[in-house]
């Protein structure tokens, strides 16, 4: 597992824009990550090569336990960003935009994708 940190300190603590990738081996795949934190959201690309194939947002709405989502780009019928989304709406009560370009979106293995962007929260909380 690797972490690389973009945008300073100051920025973090002025409530700027902070940068942070990171990347690791899941299962047979290694996967990268790119997190921006904005002012009140979070952006989140997943991804084994380049590309943005699929975009999704989650917030949490005071009408209801469960963050809502909506598809912004790509196919609606996958719904792979979207629920990633969601989850991480939950936990950090943030409105969250996820990019998942992975082939794999089988549930253990979004499963791991989502432990691995948790263990990275909990390592670097100032970036997300």
């Amino acid at each position: 597992m690797e972490a690389a940190g973009g945008g300073g300190a100051a920025a973090a603590a002025a409530g700027g824009i902070a940068l942070h990738d990171f990347s690791g081996r899941l299962g047979e795949q290694r996967v990268h990550f790119h997190a921006m934190r904005l002012r009140d959201s979070l952006f989140l690309w997943v991804g084994a090569a380049p590309a943005l194939a699929s975009l999704a947002v989650a917030m949490c709405s005071p009408r209801d336990s469960i963050p809502v989502a909506a598809s912004l780009l790509g196919d609606p019928s996958d719904t792979a960003s979207a629920c990633l989304a969601q989850r991480l709406a939950s936990k950090t009560k943030k409105q969250i935009f996820v990019s998942y370009n992975l082939q794999n979106t089988d549930s253990n293995f979004t499963l791991l994708i989502e432990n691995r962007i948790k263990e990275e929260m909990m390592a670097f909380p100032e970036k997300f």
